[in-house]
């Protein structure tokens, strides 16, 4: 499939919307990396990196490394205007999760994925350390 779009001219919100399931495929990967074992042990290793209040510390650690171009993509996406959030989790953790989501997004359309893995190992390193 082509994406003829430039990534720049899609809504924060849409962008989240690919980033959402980008994100998901990277952390079932990173999961899956470390070893054979049940799928709802899978699952629930899974679950503390994609939630909103994780993804908003990815937020905050990724913003001091991203370029211009990339903090610019995350701060469109926490301030989109979404009439959803997630449940049990703050408006301000869900409005970064969904800037982190759109960068993951927009890295994606672009095609860039190397510049994904090196943000992803980020936001995991992120999370293991603290």
């Amino acid at each position: 499939m082509q994406n003829k779009t430039d990534p720049k001219e899609y809504s924060p919100l849409a962008l989240a919307y690919m980033g959402d399931a980008v994100f998901d495929i990277y952390v079932r990967e990173f999961v899956l990396s470390k070893g054979n074992m049940p799928a709802n042990k899978l699952h629930q290793i899974a679950k503390s990196y994609v939630n909103a209040a994780s993804q908003a510390k990815m937020y905050i650690c990724l913003e001091q490394c991203v370029t211009e171009e990339e903090l610019s993509v995350l701060k469109r996406g926490r301030n989109a205007k979404s009439y959803t959030h997630a449940k049990n989790q703050s408006v301000t953790d869900y409005r970064h999760a969904t800037g982190l989501e759109a960068l993951f997004g927009y890295l994606f359309l672009k095609k860039d994925t190397k510049r994904i893995e090196e943000l992803f190992d980020i936001c995991i390193k992120c999370i293991d350390n603290k």
